[in-house]
């Protein structure tokens, strides 16, 4: 076949790992006895759906207790307004002392912070009492009950009770070598390749199995720092997962669509050799003469090596017959035709080659 360059997609093959889009850790936030789970472990639960139920009695008492307080300092904050508006009327008479009526204007402005402060008492009361019914934070696959009914939980400190993940879309964590990175950006300058945006740089994964996963991700994250101990940059890619196949923690194998390189040469599998020198290809001359010549691969696209130096625009490649050619003999060539109609069909001229002079 005759190499012709061409601009083929920028494609880096790369591990990764899969983690939830949110994980919300469920505690309970105030103290008493669990009474009871009101979830199915591993379902999933709607944001504010009840979770967990801790046993509301002492709540609700102290609730009775911070409204009856409030009740009570409303009552003496009355009888204080009731007593200072008539010491104002006996004031603007000089009737009483100015002290008298100083000292109750004082008291009035001292029962309405104690009101004030015994609300907020009720309005603290009231929130620890929603506590007792643990609903969850966010949409998501509710996770194994950490706590049993009947444990005390909250004493002291927050009790874990579950945790719910967000598994539609996931992220999809991995790395890149920061001289790769260079490598590129500087191949981007000369032109040979073109990046695409940030927010356009998309992800194909593959399962463990070997089964390609039919969604695409998106690049939505890249680290600004290089990490000291590898010397390669983080990024994370947002994948849909609307059937929940994917889990979290899975490792799986992706290609980052980076952009499209320029100048390329697509070569079929079977023209493409290596030795203990690396990677080479075998090429006919103008003369007919078999040439060995050493070229550089960057990964695959379709069926075909892709071929970034080494080739020349127009080089006959041999694809087959190889088995039957010598490096420095001579060979004839004819139009080398793919194995089926589903590869590749080449624009360019093919060739096969057999030794001058065998069968």
């Amino acid at each position: 076949m005759t190499a012709q360059p061409e601009s083929t997609p920028l494609v880096k093959n790369l591990v990764g790992r899969l983690s939830a889009f949110r994980s919300a850790d469920v505690n309970a936030r105030v103290a008493g006895v669990l009474l009871k789970r009101a979830y199915v472990e591993g379902s999933e639960v709607k944001k504010g759906q009840l979770l967990f139920e801790i046993d509301p009695a002492p709540l609700k008492a102290a609730l009775a207790s911070a409204q009856a307080q409030l009740a009570k300092d409303q009552a003496i904050l009355g009888q204080s307004r009731a007593d200072f508006a008539r010491y104002q009327r006996l004031h603007q008479q000089k009737s009483i002392a100015e002290q008298t009526y100083t000292d109750q204007k004082f008291l009035v402005q001292q029962n309405e912070a104690t009101v004030k402060a015994d609300q907020a008492s009720v309005q603290t009361a009231r929130i620890n009492l929603g506590y007792a019914y643990v609903t969850s934070p966010i949409d998501g696959r509710a996770g194994q009950q950490q706590v049993t009914e009947g444990a005390l939980v909250g004493q002291g400190s927050a009790t874990l009770l579950t945790t719910v993940s967000q598994l539609d879309p996931l992220y999809v964590n991995f790395t890149i070598g920061v001289n790769d990175l260079n490598e590129l950006q500087t191949a981007a300058e000369r032109g040979d390749i073109q990046l695409a945006e940030p927010n356009k740089t998309t992800v194909k994964i593959t399962l463990p199995d070997g089964t390609p996963y039919s969604e695409s991700g998106t690049v939505d994250f890249s680290a600004p720092t290089v990490d000291p101990s590898t010397g390669s940059i983080t990024l994370r890619a947002l994948l849909p997962n609307p059937k929940f196949r994917l889990l979290p923690g899975t490792y799986v194998t992706l290609k980052m669509a980076m952009g499209v390189r320029h100048n390329a040469f697509l070569i079929p599998q079977a023209a493409v050799q290596r030795d203990i020198t690396g990677t080479y290809v075998l090429v006919v001359g103008k003369d007919g003469t078999v040439a060995h010549r050493n070229v550089t691969t960057d990964g695959t696209h379709g069926v075909d090596w892709v071929i970034t130096s080494g080739l020349n625009a127009g080089d006959p490649v041999i694809v087959s017959g190889l088995q039957t050619v010598q490096i420095g003999g001579k060979a004839k060539t004819e139009p080398w035709q793919p194995p089926s109609s589903a590869a590749k069909a080449k624009g360019a001229a093919g060739a096969s080659a057999t030794a001058s002079g065998s069968k």
